[in-house]
């Protein structure tokens, strides 16, 4: 899932050598938290948090597979 965050984020930002995704392990869950460079938060979030519920819907899908729930944290 790391990966899919990490490509899907690149592609949206300016900035993308400031573009960090770490993913941790929790029970029968996955946390991924995508950080980014100030000016490029508005390119990840999107009008209404369009961009950010899409990347959500992307990587839940890919995770449906695996059976665990996947959890996309955008962190300032």
């Amino acid at each position: 899932m790391k990966e899919l965050v990490e490509v899907i984020a690149k592609s949206l930002v300016d900035c993308p050598d400031e573009v960090v995704v770490t993913e941790t392990e929790k029970d029968n869950s996955i946390v991924v938290e995508l950080r980014v460079a100030q000016e490029d938060m508005g390119k990840v979030i999107g009008k209404q948090g369009r961009i950010a519920k899409a990347i959500r819907s992307v990587v839940k899908a890919a995770a449906s597979k695996d059976d665990k729930k996947v959890i996309v944290d955008i962190v300032q």
